[in-house]
């Protein structure tokens, strides 16, 4: 399994951008959950949002919703991350993690630890 991060940089606060999430090696279409992480510096990683490639059911931390909206491409096997309204404590280095697990079970599940994770893309919000 191997996911590749893309999209990130820096942009003023309340600006956009959108991060992209290639993923190969597994069946992008069968009932896999992906999700976006984030670490900021001196912090731990977050849960920001994961999606069920399959059924499209969508899970957001609470400061994610209402600004950041997450979908998949199974065309391109591809799972985004719309990023609008950023703050300045938005800027963290972003990840891209697939996981076997029930969506519902959210960000916290214990199962992201042994998922497959992406290298990660910094994003970074200027005051």
């Amino acid at each position: 399994v191997q996911l590749v991060e893309s999209g990130g940089g820096l942009v003023q606060a309340g600006g956009h951008l959108r991060l992209s999430c290639v993923a190969s090696g597994f069946a992008f279409a069968a009932d896999y959950t992906i999700g976006w992480f984030r670490q900021a510096p001196g912090k731990g990683r977050e849960g920001v949002s994961c999606i069920n490639t399959y059924d499209g059911r969508t899970v957001y931390a609470e400061f994610a919703k209402g600004r950041f909206t997450i979908s998949s491409d199974s065309a391109k096997a591809t799972v985004y991350l719309q990023m609008n309204s950023l703050k300045p404590e938005d800027t963290a280095v972003y990840y891209c993690a697939a996981v076997d697990i029930d969506t519902s079970d959210g960000l916290g599940h214990e199962g992201w630890a042994s998922g497959a994770w992406g290298q990660g893309i910094q994003v970074t919000v200027s005051s």
